[in-house]
């Protein structure tokens, strides 16, 4: 008997170990980038693809300064669990932080000319909703605890307190997010190169 549950044991380390090195190796081969050179492309061409890739990725552009090469997004909600069309949320752990907390993201980009090569870089900004609780005088009213419910509706609406007390909190930066956006704007600037060519 002592020998079988050995084997368990044996077993279960064995698979916690590979499951150990598998995220190991998940995190190893992420690489970020922060920063794409698109040569013999023109600003206002890479302005334009870096608009689509923002807008297929449901950003609401808030700034485009096509002299300053900056383009700066409305803050976008992180991707809920349901909504399987957006690609936001890039990573186990930034899709785990959006289904728990309310979360948003900004997107800047800076395109600038350097020694006759265009580059583009992206910066993303990450804030989290920090909201204080109401003070409740019994757990019988657990339900006003953030918004001005009762038993029989519950409703959103918050307390004129804690809406003073709202405030986002600055988590800093997604890496994986903005080198995601990089390699579309790159794809999508390869793409329209390979299209130009052909005609």
């Amino acid at each position: 008997m002592n020998e079988r549950k050995q084997k368990i044991r044996n077993s279960v380390l064995a698979c916690v170990a590979l499951c150990f090195l598998a995220g190991c190796a998940e995190q190893q081969q992420f690489k970020a980038v922060e920063q794409i050179c698109v040569p013999d492309t023109g600003k206002a061409e890479a302005m334009q693809a870096a608009e689509d890739v923002l807008g297929k990725m449901h950003f609401t552009i808030a700034k485009a300064d096509a002299e300053r090469g900056l383009i700066r997004t409305r803050p976008l909600p992180g991707a809920q669990i349901f909504e399987f069309w957006r690609s936001d949320n890039v990573g186990a752990f930034n899709s785990a932080e959006a289904n728990l907390h309310s979360i948003r993201r900004v997107a800047e980009l800076d395109i600038t000319r350097q020694g006759g090569q265009l580059y583009i870089g992206c910066n993303v900004k990450v804030s989290r909703l920090s909201l204080p609780e109401h003070q409740i005088s019994s757990s019988a009213r657990a339900y006003q605890m953030f918004s001005q419910s009762s038993s029989a509706m519950q409703r959103l609406e918050l307390h004129p307190q804690q809406k003073k007390g709202m405030a986002w909190v600055d988590l800093g930066n997604d890496t994986r997010l903005a080198t995601e956006i990089l390699k579309r704007i790159e794809k999508q600037i390869n793409r329209r190169e390979r299209r130009e060519k052909i005609e």
